[in-house]
């Protein structure tokens, strides 16, 4: 067995926060949120939704990448996840999608909090990811029709 330190890698952390205003009641964009959308679709995420609950890639015959846990879900206002998320490597991250009422509207908001052996590419990129499915949630849950 070989032990050895990794001089050239460190701890490093990762803290996003984004929000965006959607033109949706609470409860559609919690229900929206709950649906893999776009990339996530492609990859074929699902998630359940209970404490404790996965979310993870499904790759058919008991194959695929387990994302996270649900640590918190109380609908239609907060849903928390923890893991290792899209990063297969030594990471923690914890997400959490907070959902408040203004109006007729709601406000998402999003922050992805990481620490561990962070790649760069994964810190480049996570930024426009979480753009792009902020985006494709707004998108979603404004065209569902409003009861």
């Amino acid at each position: 067995m070989t032990i050895a330190a990794e001089p050239t890698r460190s701890i490093q952390t990762l803290f996003v926060q984004k929000e965006t205003l959607i033109a949706a009641p609470p409860d559609v964009v919690f229900e929206t949120l709950l649906t893999p959308l776009g990339r996530m679709a492609e990859m074929n995420l699902k998630i359940e939704p209970w404490p404790g609950g996965r979310w993870y890639r499904d790759l058919g015959n008991n194959t695929g990448h387990l994302w996270g846990h649900v640590q918190v879900i109380k609908p239609p206002k907060l849903l928390e996840i923890v893991g290792p998320m899209f990063m297969s490597y030594a990471v923690a991250s914890h997400i959490q999608y907070r959902i408040t009422e203004e109006g007729k509207n709601s406000r998402l908001s999003l922050t992805h909090q990481a620490i561990g052996l962070l790649s760069e590419e994964h810190i480049k990129g996570v930024n426009t990811g979480w753009e792009e499915i902020l985006s494709a949630i707004q998108a979603a849950a404004e065209a569902k029709p409003r009861k």
